[in-house]
């Protein structure tokens, strides 16, 4: 071919090339949107384009962002949904990277910030007095350390009030149970039953009896009696739909877009309400991290089915236990307690077992996250970790861990080093600092919640809230990640005020960072022209307001995939 004769060519196919160029381009401003949100204040978390005024969205994905002026060429009279703002803040969609998110049991005893003990007993009573005998009465997230004395619980609130009724009132960490003289006598439990390995039966100091409190393991000596009545399917089908619906509504009304969950839920109900088009949260679920490597098998078959490729319901991670936690005293410490020197914790596996299983699971290419609260449990699955590269190489695993509460100064660069993300909870310091510092002493303290010591060391975080230890509400953990403050004495000073973040950075990790922890970074968690339309519209812009208001704000619109699948009432 001579050279002139390829010239021409080349030109042509540059005239072609760049005449459908222009083509797409003027397809792409002349596309109308179905939904444009404007005269907003949008932090957007793309670095390239962090403020916008407005939005536009087609189908599932923005069309997009920008300002009011140029947003107008995406609208369509009569086919698009304009919103407009005034003023009010527009955020990503909320990924919460840690919660154990289920059905609403409307019967459930809330005992959440229980400040006297007399409260349980009288929520107790009123309870039993609606059941029938020997019928399950369950509620939990009760404190210790919000009651007056401080002092653990013991059976007989509950005895006088429950005599012939199983209570199983579980402690707000779901690491240790609160449980009346019917289950131990059920479950043939007296002062002569060893504490199990990995779990402690708490035992009076004089008598020895059990108190009625069993930390970690010791739960499952448990065995509750409890008579089942009668219900039939069809009313056990309506009212698990209901209880659903009543979750997913408490979801979408608080913001949350994107749950990722530990094991425990599978996803059969997620996948009815998609079916339905009816599901309003994305979902990243998990297995276990478990000792029969047997059931690896199993999940590569279930991640088939829910692959990394889709957008709604996807395969996670496996979850495992190094410890316990804080509050129930079971956190595994390289020392001991300050305010229980002759414990360290309670670890839920040898460090074998626990290398054993992440080489394993992770020569797989399956992703890990493992529960560790003490300073000896993060050291020992960051060890794992780093065994697991060894041998078998390094790649983008993205294994996490999850809490991630008390480290070392000299474990907090190896997060970055070994690729490992931190998946925490900033609600979780706001509710433990008011008795980490009788824990395990100042020092130990300066490496809590290290929020910006890991972020300074290049490593990548996840904020979640742990529901239904915390609240599901983002915006308690936005409180706690800019002011570290108790939710209920605003005016004391920034506990350990050097780990603060912006508001923008604790959005930042509570949706983009999230995102990156499931895989999913180039599709969600920032608001860009591309990515998926989930997003949330408060009442008014949190950026202009005084930190300690952040709670009394609400949500007015939470989107999803392009869909307003929240809309408060005014």
């Amino acid at each position: 071919m001579n050279k002139k004769r390829f010239a021409v060519l080349m030109l042509c196919a540059f005239i072609i090339v760049l005449v459908s160029g222009c083509a797409k381009k003027v397809m792409y401003e002349k596309q109308s949107a179905e939904v444009v949100i404007r005269n907003a204040r949008i932090m957007t978390i793309d670095k390239s384009n962090p403020r916008a005024q407005a939005i536009a969205m087609s189908g599932e994905f923005i069309l997009f962002v920008g300002t009011n002026k140029d947003v107008e060429k995406y609208i369509e009279k009569g086919k698009t949904l304009v919103i407009d703002a005034q003023g009010r803040l527009l955020v990503p969609g909320f990924n919460d990277a840690h919660a154990h998110f289920g059905s609403l049991d409307t019967t459930y005893l809330d005992l959440r910030y229980t400040t006297d003990p007399a409260i349980i007993t009288q929520k107790v009573k009123e309870r039993v007095a609606k059941a029938r005998p020997g019928e399950l009465i369950s509620g939990g997230r009760w404190e210790h350390e919000m009651f007056k004395d401080k002092k653990w619980p013991t059976k007989e609130l509950l005895d006088s009030v429950a005599p012939d009724n199983p209570v199983v009132l579980s402690r707000a960490d779901g690491h240790s149970v609160l449980v009346n003289s019917y289950v131990l006598k059920k479950s043939g439990i007296t002062k002569d039953t060893p504490d199990p390995p990995g779990g402690e039966i708490q035992r009076d100091p004089m008598t020895g009896e059990p108190t009625g409190i069993f930390k970690e393991s010791a739960s499952r000596l448990l065995r509750y009696g409890a008579v089942a009545y009668p219900v039939s399917s069809e009313e056990r089908e309506r009212i698990n739909l209901q209880q659903w619906e009543a979750a997913f509504e408490m979801a979408s009304r608080l913001g949350v877009t994107s749950l990722q969950l530990p094991p425990g839920g599978g996803p059969d109900w997620y996948k009815r309400f998609y079916d339905m088009g009816k599901l309003p949260v994305r979902v990243y679920f998990g297995g276990s991290l478990s000792a029969n490597t047997a059931n690896y098998v199993r999940y590569l078959e279930t991640e088939k089915q829910y692959p990394k490729s889709g957008n709604w319901i996807r395969f996670g991670y496996l979850k495992g236990f190094m410890d316990g936690t804080l509050g129930s005293g079971t956190a595994e410490m390289f020392e001991p307690f300050s305010d229980e020197p002759d414990k360290t914790g309670l670890p839920q596996m040898s460090y074998e077992d626990l290398e054993r299983r992440v080489v394993a699971a992770d020569s797989l290419k399956l992703q890990i996250g493992i529960h560790s609260i003490g300073d000896k449990a993060n050291n020992w699955v960051l060890n794992a970790y780093e065994k697991a590269q060894q041998v078998n190489g390094k790649r983008d695993s993205r294994h996490r861990i999850e809490h991630a509460q008390i480290l070392r100064s000299d474990d907090i660069p190896r997060f970055a080093q070994l690729g490992v993300i931190a998946s925490m909870q900033p609600t979780h310091c706001i509710t433990d600092k008011r008795f980490a510092e009788k824990r395990i002493g100042l020092e130990r303290c300066k490496g809590a919640y290290a929020w910006q010591s890991l972020l300074n060391a290049g490593a990548h975080i996840a904020f979640g809230t742990d529901y239904a230890v915390e609240p599901l509400d983002p915006l308690e953990g936005l409180y706690a990640g800019v002011t570290r403050k108790d939710r209920f004495n605003k005016t004391e000073p920034s506990w350990f005020p050097e780990q603060l973040l912006t508001l923008e950075e604790t959005v930042e990790l509570y949706t983009f960072g999230s995102a990156y922890a499931e895989f999913m970074e180039n599709r969600k968690g920032m608001l860009k022209p591309g990515y998926l339309a989930d997003m949330v519209l408060y009442n008014k812009d949190i950026t202009a307001i005084r930190p300690e208001e952040i709670m009394n704000c609400l949500v007015d619109y939470t989107i999803v995939g392009g869909k307003i699948v929240y809309q408060r009432e005014k």
